[in-house]
């Protein structure tokens, strides 16, 4: 299974990127479809809502009201971290049934608008970030969606900035032209890297001629990415060098490398042979991990 974050800013135009992926067999899970769907009438995730932030956030048939309740929540720091921590748990929980149902072989998108907010990052094997500039956006959300313009400026600038964006991101897809062009720049991603990798990965195998991307930011993020993958098992983990394509993992006393091979492989970190060097299965990024074993357990 080939796991990838999709998200960018409000307007920025995720839903064309993620219908054009699941055009080309992808299978999305969307964060604000499953969002709409925890909060329905008659569902806990509501009840919750209306106990924490008043009968206002209603309509008048009994379902939520989003703009009302979005007048409150993005009001201040202290009302969002309220929101998000009643309704995140019931979105990743349907999530997971959506990834389960899906089977191993899969390729799932995940559509999270607050990815980068919730430093969900590591959990991918790629993240792409679908970017149009600020002021773009707010014309879009005021045009398209109706939004008020002052209402557009608070959703934006209580997201991630660009640059935090860009501190995680696999794949920066500019929206800036025309759909069309955007349909073609998903296509082209998806021949020449998402398919490949999946079925890198599906095989357990690295990828060949990867090429070498000069990106220290990306040590950080393979540092995480192997973190979350070896959790208890690794004691240490650093990332080697300055061009982010290497890292080290030490594992913890009687886990062997060989104990470990197969959630790396998972992970998108294919063995080589039955040595303790692992390499990436990304056909768009040259990468090398290698593997200490200490402890009696062998290899």
């Amino acid at each position: 299974m080939l796991r990838i974050g999709l998200t960018g800013g409000i307007g920025a135009g995720k839903s064309t990127v993620a219908r054009e992926l699941a055009a080309l067999g992808a299978v999305i899970v969307d964060g604000d479809k499953i969002a709409r769907e925890v909060v329905e009438p008659g569902t806990p995730g509501l009840a919750a809502l209306v106990e924490a932030f008043g009968d206002g956030i209603l309509a008048e048939d009994g379902s939520l009201n989003r703009p009302a309740l979005a007048a409150i929540a993005f009001s201040d720091d202290e009302s969002r971290a309220r929101l998000n921590a009643i309704t995140h748990p019931l979105v990743g929980a349907r999530s997971q049934e959506l990834i389960v149902a899906a089977g191993p072989d899969a390729v799932i998108v995940q559509d999270i608008p607050l990815l980068v907010e919730n430093q969900a990052a590591p959990m991918f094997h790629l993240v792409i970030i679908v970017w149009v500039d600020a002021e773009e956006r707010v014309r879009r959300l005021v045009e398209s969606r109706g939004m008020a313009e002052e209402d557009a400026r608070a959703r934006i600038a209580a997201q991630a900035t660009d640059e935090q964006r860009r501190a995680v991101a696999d794949v920066w897809l500019e929206n800036t032209g025309t759909e069309e062009e955007t349909r073609e720049a998903v296509r082209a991603l998806w021949s020449e890297r998402i398919a490949p990798y999946a079925a890198n990965v599906n095989s357990r195998r690295a990828a060949e001629d990867a090429p070498a991307v000069q990106d220290r930011a990306y040590g950080e993020r393979l540092v995480g990415r192997l973190w979350v993958t070896l959790g208890a098992e690794a004691t240490r983990v650093t990332a080697v060098g300055d061009t982010g394509a290497a890292a080290e993992v030490v594992l913890a006393d009687g886990v062997a490398t060989g104990d470990v091979a197969g959630r790396l492989g998972e992970a998108g970190f294919a063995r080589v042979g039955d040595t303790d060097e692992f390499r990436g299965s990304d056909p768009g990024r040259a990468v090398t991990v290698r593997v200490a074993a200490q402890g009696p357990a062998g290899a």
